[in-house]
């Protein structure tokens, strides 16, 4: 079977009992640190892919994983089944999956504003707002300050990319001259 075939119906599965529960919020959440864990501590996967270590040691170390002991009962019975099925291997797969199922079911869509330096709550806010207005869904906003573009700001979401960085402007001209 495929990886991601599976994956999907394991993540499908959490999320119907999450809704019908009503903590799809707080299972999004701790799928997201999971995601985060396995790409910020590599050793991780090579910990739970480890035929010697038991069962008990890799539950403990997937909710250690998941935020640890304020954790939802729901998903630490996610966990378990997982285990219980040998699919441990695809838990990073299936959090990934359970966050993109999340995402298209409540509309959620993220967006990146990067600055050249730091900008305020409220022009954040602005921006949210704005691209709310335009995708009609829930914007997930992340902001990056990257010196580099000089000023301006680029903003990204879904498809979109606008880049009103004086570095893109001055690269245009460049290229217009060299012309």
């Amino acid at each position: 079977m495929d990886i991601g075939v599976i994956s999907v119906r394991y993540a499908r599965a959490l999320l119907q009992s999450a809704l019908t529960a009503k903590l799809e919020d707080t299972v999004y959440g701790e799928m997201q640190v999971l995601a985060k864990s396995f790409l910020e501590v590599p050793l991780l996967r090579q910990a739970i892919d480890n035929p010697m270590l038991s069962k008990e040691k890799k539950q403990a170390l997937l909710i250690t994983a998941l935020g640890g002991e304020k954790v939802s009962a729901l998903s630490k019975s996610f966990v378990d089944v997982v285990l219980k099925e040998d699919r441990e291997n695809m838990i990073q797969f299936m959090a990934n999956s359970y966050v993109t199922l999340y995402r298209k079911q409540k509309n959620v869509i993220r967006g990146k504003l990067t600055t050249a330096v730091a900008v305020s709550a409220a022009t954040e806010q602005k921006m949210r707002k704005m691209v709310e207005g335009k995708t009609n869904g829930t914007v997930e906003f992340e902001t990056e300050v990257n010196p580099d573009i000089i000023g301006g700001y680029i903003l990204e979401y879904d498809t979109y990319r606008m880049d009103s960085s004086v570095r893109t402007k001055l690269n245009n001209i460049l290229n217009t001259l060299k012309k």
